[in-house]
C-alpha cells in the first residue's frame, strides 16, 4: 500500500521514461534484440511489452505507441513460439475456404481479419478446391499447428474431417450455409431458401420456362443445395414444365464459361425464357455474350445471378441477383470466435444472416 511500481503503464506525472528513446540497445551474444531491450528503450516493463504485442487492447494508446516505436527502432522480432508455449495459445486462427480467387470468400476473409487482427490474431489460410479429401488434408495440417480457432466454409465434411474438428477442442465456425448438426457454431444463410425465393420471383414476373446453369462440382455442396432447391421449386411452381439444368463441369468460373453456358442453353433448351446462373460471374459473361449477338435481355431471355458482386450493378442491363452477406459472414464469425476463444460460450451457436433478392433490369 502506497508503493508505486515504477513499471506501471502510466508514468508518474512530470517524470521522463526510465530510458530515453535514443538509449543504446544491448544485444545478447546471438546478436538478436531481446524483449528486455525493447522494454528499456520504451521505458516500460517487459510485461508491458509482451501485452502490447499479444493483446494490444489491454494497454493505453500512449504506451502502445511508445512500445511500437521502440520495436521499430530496435528491429525486434517477437519469439511468438516461446510465448505461445508459455500461454498455451498460438494467437492464430485457421481459415479454410474452397478457393482463394473468388471474391465472395476474400470478402469474408477481410471481415474476419478486420475483427481478429486488432486483438493480435493472425490467419492461416488454406484452400480445398472443393475437394472433401483435400479439405481433410488441410484440416489435419492446420490442427498440427495448434490454432486457437477455426473458420471453415461449408457444413458437409468427410467423417474424418468432422471427427478432427470435434476433437480439436477449439472453437469452430462453419460458414456459408446452415445445418441442424454443426460441429460447433454455424454462420451463414440458407442456399436452398435463396434459390426458392429466386424461382418464386421469376414466377411472379410471368416467366414460364426456367433453366439453371453453373458449375456443379462434386465437392461444392452449396451449389448442390441450390440445384436441388431449383429442381424442387420448378416442380412445385411449374408442374407442366420440365426441369432444365446445364452443368459447366470442370470449366473455370469466368466470363467465357458464362458465354459457353448461354450458348449451350440456347441450343439445347431454346424455349428457356429465364436463365438462372449459380454465380454472378457466369451471368455477367452471358449478358455480355447476349450484347455481342444482339439478343434482347430481358425481352428474349431473362438472366439472374447469385452473389451480388460489384460488376452485377454495372452491367447493361444491370443484373437481378441474390445478395448474400459475404463480408458480414467474416465479421460475425470473427466476433463469435473471439468470444468463444475467451471462454464465453453463452451466445447462439447459429447465426442466420439471411439473403435478399435484388431486382434489376435483367429479369
Amino acid at each position: 500500500m502506497g508503493v508505486r511500481n515504477r513499471f506501471n503503464d502510466a508514468e508518474p506525472r512530470g517524470k521522463k521514461p526510465a530510458v530515453k528513446a535514443a538509449s543504446r540497445v544491448t544485444r545478447r551474444s546471438t546478436g538478436k534484440v531481446t524483449l528486455n531491450d525493447v522494454a528499456r528503450h520504451a521505458g516500460v516493463s517487459p510485461q508491458t511489452v509482451s501485452r502490447s504485442i499479444r493483446t494490444p487492447g489491454t494497454v493505453s494508446p500512449d504506451t502502445l505507441e511508445r512500445v511500437t516505436n521502440s520495436i521499430a527502432a530496435t528491429g525486434y522480432v517477437a519469439n511468438l513460439a516461446a510465448s505461445n508455449l508459455a500461454s498455451n495459445r498460438s494467437m492464430t486462427v485457421a481459415a479454410i475456404i474452397p478457393v482463394i480467387s473468388a471474391s465472395v470468400f476474400s470478402d469474408a476473409l477481410h471481415g474476419l481479419e478486420e475483427v481478429l487482427a486488432p486483438r493480435g490474431y493472425q490467419l492461416f489460410i488454406g484452400s480445398t478446391d472443393y475437394s472433401p479429401a483435400h479439405e481433410e488434408q488441410v484440416v489435419r495440417s492446420f490442427l498440427g499447428r495448434r490454432p486457437d480457432g477455426i473458420f471453415i466454409v461449408g457444413t458437409s465434411h468427410t467423417e474424418a474431417t468432422a471427427g478432427m474438428l470435434r476433437e480439436a477442442r477449439v472453437p469452430v465456425i462453419e460458414a456459408w450455409d446452415l445445418t441442424d448438426d454443426p460441429v460447433d457454431c454455424v454462420v451463414g444463410f440458407s442456399n436452398s431458401a435463396a434459390l426458392r425465393a429466386l424461382v418464386e420471383f421469376a414466377h411472379e414476373r410471368g416467366y414460364q420456362h426456367l433453366t439453371f446453369a453453373g458449375s456443379l462440382q462434386s465437392g461444392d455442396f452449396r451449389a448442390a443445395a441450390r440445384r436441388a432447391s431449383f429442381e424442387a421449386s420448378v416442380t412445385d411452381l411449374f408442374p407442366d414444365d420440365k426441369v432444365r439444368v446445364v452443368n459447366s463441369g470442370s470449366s473455370r468460373i469466368d466470363l467465357e464459361t458464362g458465354a459457353m453456358l448461354l450458348d449451350t442453353v440456347l441450343r439445347e433448351h431454346p424455349e428457356t425464357d429465364a436463365l438462372m446462373f449459380s454465380s454472378d460471374v457466369f451471368a455477367a459473361g452471358a449478358i455480355l455474350e447476349c450484347a455481342r449477338r444482339g439478343i434482347d435481355v430481358p425481352g428474349r431471355i431473362g438472366i439472374t445471378g447469385f452473389g451480388d458482386f460489384e460488376l452485377a450493378r454495372n452491367l447493361l442491363p444491370p443484373l437481378t441477383t441474390v445478395s448474400v452477406p459475404n463480408r458480414e459472414i467474416g465479421t460475425a464469425s470473427g466476433e463469435l470466435l473471439l468470444a468463444r476463444m475467451n471462454g464465453d460460450a453463452t451466445g447462439s451457436s447459429e447465426l442466420n444472416l439471411g439473403f435478399s433478392i435484388v431486382s434489376r433490369a435483367s429479369l
